[in-house]
């Protein structure tokens, strides 16, 4: 499915790379009636150990073209080369992030006009095959209500889609969404109660973004 910016989308909203892909396609769409102009950066992706997005932007990979006009409706592939050498070990991870130029197409009488810039974000990991995610997941209270807070000790990134605090078969606390863990962060993730949540002993269920779970004895304070 592909991401969307109101005017262009990109496919595939996430890119994976294994080290001998030396390229990968991608597909812009410009869904709007009138010809947009779009630029893409890329960015070295990484989070501090609490977990905040750290990005900076990088020359390790490029897209080429790197600047492209869309005429109404119309779509373009364009190519995104890694130009540095991958690591056999550890996953590299990116942020393509592409974004509208708004001063290239617009009308040169709308000069007092202030252009509104939309922009896309997409991952890109570039996966050796024995990067792997280890995540460790506990509990925590704060004043009244209760989070889990994952760490990262691997060497692949995690995407905690959903999280479930559960006791003798019954739903205490619940989270759904899509929070990234890259290798060496910890994150702490808001649950919201289903029902009173007391102390005493419980299981924390985990799914990533492959469908797989994992679970983890915990107790609640």
């Amino acid at each position: 499915m592909p991401a969307l910016a109101g005017i262009f989308s990109v496919t595939p909203v996430r890119i994976f790379m294994a080290p001998r892909d030396r390229a990968v396609a991608i597909t812009l769409v410009n869904e709007g009636d009138t010809e947009v102009a779009l630029q893409a950066d890329i960015h070295s992706w990484k989070q501090a150990a609490d977990g905040t997005d750290e990005l900076v932007l990088t020359e390790d990979l490029i897209l080429s073209p790197p600047i492209i006009k869309l005429a109404p409706k119309a779509r373009q592939v364009v190519r995104l080369a890694l130009l540095r050498a991958a690591d056999p070990a550890r996953q590299l991870t990116y942020r393509l992030i592409v974004r509208e130029i708004p001063e290239v197409t617009a009308p040169k009488e709308l000069t007092v006009a202030v252009p509104i810039a939309l922009a896309l974000s997409m991952p890109v990991f570039i996966t050796p095959p024995t990067a792997k995610r280890n995540v460790m997941c506990d509990i925590e209270r704060s004043a009244e209500s209760v989070q889990t807070s994952c760490s990262n000790s691997g060497t692949a990134y995690a995407q905690v889609r959903q999280v479930t605090l559960a006791r003798g078969g019954a739903t205490l606390a619940l989270f759904e969404g899509g929070n990234y863990l890259l290798p060496g962060a910890r994150k702490t993730i808001p649950l919201k109660a289903a029902q009173a949540v007391g102390a005493g002993d419980a299981v924390l269920n985990v799914m990533f973004d492959d469908g797989n779970f994992q679970a983890f004895n915990v107790k609640v304070p």
